[in-house]
Parts: C-alpha cells; sequence; structure tokens
C-alpha cells in the first residue's frame, strides 16, 4: 500500500500541475475550482478500494483522507 505521506505528495503534484496545464490568461477562480477538482479525482484514485461484499465500486476512509490531511500539513 501506497504511503500516506506519497498519497500526500501526488495531492499537492495534483494540485500544482493544474496550473501548469493552464494558460495563464484564465482567471484565478476558474483555476482554482478546476485545482480542487483536479486534487479531489486525485484522492479518491489513490485512496479507493473496492468493496465487493456491499455491492459498491469505490469506498473511501474517512481516516484515510484525515491522514493525508495530516501529511499535507507536514510537507
Amino acid at each position: 500500500m501506497t504511503s500516506k505521506k506519497e498519497v500526500a505528495q501526488k495531492i499537492v503534484d495534483a494540485f500544482y500541475l493544474t496550473f501548469v496545464n493552464k494558460r495563464q490568461d484564465f482567471i484565478v477562480q476558474k483555476l482554482n475550482n478546476d485545482a480542487i477538482a483536479d486534487v479531489l479525482r486525485e484522492l479518491v484514485f489513490e485512496l479507493q478500494y473496492h468493496n465487493f461484499g456491499e455491492g459498491e465500486d469505490m469506498v473511501l476512509d474517512a481516516r484515510a483522507i484525515l491522514d493525508v490531511c495530516d501529511e499535507l500539513e507536514n510537507l
């Protein structure tokens, strides 16, 4: 399993890559919205797991998300 620190770094990378991939003349609000969406997608991608017994496609563990938040504060 990927460490929480590695996940936190991928989340930060996803946030900043949003700005690299967009034109400079976009308004700041749009860039922020895109960056937040990219970060949330990366968080789901990194932390999801399948719970076939319950019939769910993807499951996220709230504790894992909060652990990543702690790691982000420590980067």
